[in-house]
């Protein structure tokens, strides 16, 4: 499982609305540059994030977009599946192909533990847990 550029560019999309709430609606001109992100694709992540009732759209001179929800009620999993599709490692058994002992042995205790555990992080996160947090583990701090 890999998550692709429109998976990555959508949530950065959303955290840019969530870290802005002063902001009635936002132009994604605005976004892309302040995330630096291509307008164009932009505007292909933001259809579907519409359509999947994530963000609202305004449309004229000062329109823009907004949150459809509150950042608590975004689930970052949601999200992923509504731009990705199935998050899942594997594709599951096709029906009516039966799979050998040692397939099904396989499927079980890997790949659909990878599953449940992937799905579980993702949707623990939502995008208010992401906004404005930093992983101490990933941020540097120099001495001299």
């Amino acid at each position: 499982m890999k998550i692709s550029v429109r998976g990555r560019y959508g949530i950065r999309l959303l955290i840019d609305l969530a870290e802005h709430p002063s902001e009635s609606h936002i132009p994604l001109s605005t976004i892309a540059e302040r995330k630096r992100i291509s307008i164009r694709y932009l505007e292909q992540v933001a259809v579907i994030l519409r359509r999947f009732g994530f963000i609202r759209s305004i449309k004229g001179t000062s329109g823009g977009y907004t949150l459809a929800k509150p950042p608590q009620e975004i689930v970052i999993g949601d999200v992923l599946r509504a731009l990705e599709g199935d998050m899942l490692v594997v594709d599951p058994p096709i029906p009516g192909v039966v799979e050998t002992k040692l397939q099904r042995c396989i499927r079980l205790t890997v790949f659909d533990r990878l599953n449940e555990r992937i799905a579980a992080v993702l949707d623990r996160q939502t995008l208010a847990s992401l906004v404005g947090t930093i992983d101490p583990d990933e941020s540097y701090m120099y001495f001299i």
